[in-house]
This record gives structure tokens, C-alpha cells and sequence, in this order.
């Protein structure tokens, strides 16, 4: 494994941290071991002149790609300091559109009301999808019961209605124990929230309060892990990070057939309704700025994504030709959403060949 992907698995472990995460590092230049080959940019001596600071923020889940190749980025451009925190999807929007950041990461596309605040304050913004993810289900390793639920039990359980009604995993299926169903999931201003509300429960934010939300990964980990009768989701990258901590639960999306997220399945869009892009947006104004137009390049290139295609942190990488194509969107300074409804279930990324 290469000291890329290492930092990748590092940081997808350590999750959310307080604040920003100001990236320093050393070293002669991107090395690279058996299976992943990260190539020199074609454009060193320039980036060698590159100073500047950039922001970022947003979901915790893009967080671990966009530090990871802050850091790459800075064994080129020495002089450009990039700082990454976690304020969810969400929150990193309001701080985008705000102009407080350069880049927002998002595990969702931008929504209808987002987009409305940042034209608001005249912010244009660069949409560019970055990987594939998919939401993990999952359990104790010592829960014995559950294997695989429907979509219909998944919304039975986290459906408003089920607030202080759907208490019991008996209520969900009469094989299953008279237990306590606790419930672990994403803090509402996460873009993982989001996505899960609307692929389950048919609309976004739409769910039971009842629950125990973080918007740190590691904190549900920890909560599912210690309790046998918990039940909890996330991104299948902190399932990756946490060997032996979890039971990965099947979901039945009514076909009968019961699937459980891989990176094969992710990326060829079998795991659903749990399969989704992950992006960065970049404010065009920033953009113009040469050390982040080089960083977002360089983050879209052969110099850093063949680091997410080892599958060792459980994100998917794109095609060359969608990554060629978000390219050209940055060069070309080309802005807007090319979601104009908001996130959906199930699509593909194709509109960004067209």
C-alpha cells in the first residue's frame, strides 16, 4: 500500500475531526509500491511556483480524498497550504455560499435551496463529481439475527412515524428477538443523512428524531459495535476502516435478491438504492486563483486517483473518461449543477460525458 492510500485508510479512520485539518507533510515526491502507479505532473517546475492557501470543508466522507490529495498535492507545490474540515454536507454548503471556503465537499449533489443561497450572494460555483460510494448497513458482529432487511423494513424502522412507535426488533419482523432497537446514524446536516432519507424513506431529512446522530463516522461505529441490538449506516468507506468492528446487513431493495455493498457493486450500480456519486464544488472566483485550479486538476488526474482505485478504502474510482470530462469543466470554468432537481436515487453520471 502506498503512503497515499495509506493516508486515505489513516484519515477515513480518524473520521471527523474538530475544525480544520491544516495538511503538512515532506518527502521528494509521490511514491508508489506494487498496484498503484501515481504519475509525476507533467507540470512540476510550474507548480514548484504555485503559493497560496486554500479552504475546503463539508462531508465527512469526501474529507479523507480531498486531504489525501491536499497532501499529495504539496510534495509538487510546497508553498500552497491546504486546510480541510468537517462541517457535514450541509454545513459546509452554508460556509461555501458564504464565501468562507474556496472548495465544499459534498457526498450529495447540491440542493434546489442551496443552490437559491449561494446565487443569493453571486457565489457561481464548478460541480465536479470525484468517486462512487455506497451506505453501509450494519451490525454488531455479535448479532446473530440479522442478515439482510427489505427497503420496507429499513423504512419501518427509520420513517418519521416510527418515532417512539417502532421501538422493538420484533415490530420489524416476528422471527426477530424481543429486543431494544437502537438506532445509530449521520447528524442532519449530512450529506449521508440526506441521501439514506430519500433512498429510503422516499424524502430528504424525512426521518425519526430518535436516534443517536453524529456527525462523526467513528462515534456510530462505536455505538453499533458495543451494543448487539443496535443498527446503524454510513459510508462503506468507515465499514472498510474498521475490520472485525462490523457486520455489514444485506438490503433487499424488493427483488428478493439481497446484496451487501463492494466496490464492484458500487460502481456498477447493482447496489441500490444505497449507491452514490460523491463530489467537490469549487467557487469559480476561486477557481481563477491558479493554486486552486491546479489543485482541483491535479486531484482529477493521473497523479492522484489511481490512489482510490486500490479499493482499499472502500471509495470507487470513475471512469478516465468522467475524470477527463470534470476536467475540462474546471478548465473551461464551467459552472452550475447538472442536478437541477436536487439528489437523486439511482442515476448515473453519464449527463457529464453529454
Amino acid at each position: 500500500m502506498t503512503r497515499t492510500v495509506r493516508r486515505l485508510a489513516v484519515l477515513a479512520s480518524l473520521g471527523v475531526l474538530v475544525g480544520a485539518f491544516a495538511l503538512a507533510c515532506g518527502g521528494e515526491g509521490a511514491d508508489s509500491e506494487a498496484g498503484v502507479q501515481l504519475a509525476e505532473p507533467a507540470n512540476r517546475a510550474a507548480l514548484a511556483e504555485l503559493r497560496g492557501d486554500i479552504i475546503a470543508d463539508g462531508s465527512s466522507t469526501v474529507y479523507p480524498i480531498t486531504a489525501a490529495a491536499a497532501e499529495e498535492f504539496r510534495l509538487y507545490a510546497r508553498r500552497v497550504r491546504a486546510s480541510v474540515g468537517i462541517a457535514g454536507t450541509g454545513g459546509g454548503f452554508k460556509k461555501f455560499c458564504a464565501s468562507a471556503t474556496d472548495i465544499s465537499n459534498a457526498s450529495r449533489p447540491i440542493s434546489t435551496s442551496e443552490v437559491e443561497a449561494c446565487k443569493a450572494k453571486n457565489i457561481e460555483f464548478i460541480e465536479l463529481p470525484v468517486a462512487y460510494d455506497g451506505l453501509a448497513v450494519v451490525v454488531s458482529p455479535r448479532n446473530t439475527f440479522v442478515e439482510c432487511l427489505t427497503t420496507a423494513e429499513l423504512k419501518k424502522m427509520w420513517q418519521p412515524e416510527a418515532q417512539g412507535e417502532i421501538t422493538n426488533w420484533k415490530q420489524i419482523r416476528d422471527s426477530f428477538p424481543d429486543r431494544p432497537l437502537k438506532l445509530f446514524g449521520p447528524g442532519t446536516d449530512s450529506g449521508t443523512f440526506d441521501f439514506f432519507t430519500l433512498a429510503i424513506n422516499g424524502k430528504e431529512k424525512a426521518s425519526r428524531g430518535d436516534f443517536q446522530a453524529s456527525e462523526d463516522d467513528n462515534t456510530l461505529v462505536q455505538g453499533v459495535t458495543g451494543d448487539e441490538a443496535a443498527l446503524g449506516y454510513f459510508s462503506y468507506a468507515y465499514y472498510i476502516q474498521n475490520p472485525g468492528k462490523l457486520k455489514l446487513v444485506g438490503v433487499d431493495r424488493g427483488d428478493g435478491a439481497c446484496r451487501v455493498p463492494t466496490v464492484a457493486n458500487i460502481a456498477d450500480q447493482t447496489y441500490q438504492p444505497l449507491s452514490r456519486p460523491l463530489f467537490v464544488y469549487v467557487r469559480k472566483d476561486a477557481a481563477a486563483r491558479p493554486e486552486v485550479k491546479e489543485f482541483v486538476i491535479f486531484m482529477l488526474s493521473k497523479s492522484f486517483t489511481p490512489a482510490i482505485q486500490t479499493g482499499e478504502v472502500g471509495y470507487v474510482p470513475l471512469s478516465d473518461l468522467l475524470y477527463e470530462a470534470a476536467t475540462k469543466r474546471v478548465t473551461a470554468g464551467t459552472a452550475g449543477t447538472l442536478w437541477p432537481k436536487g439528489p437523486e436515487t439511482g442515476a448515473t453520471l453519464d449527463r457529464y460525458l453529454q
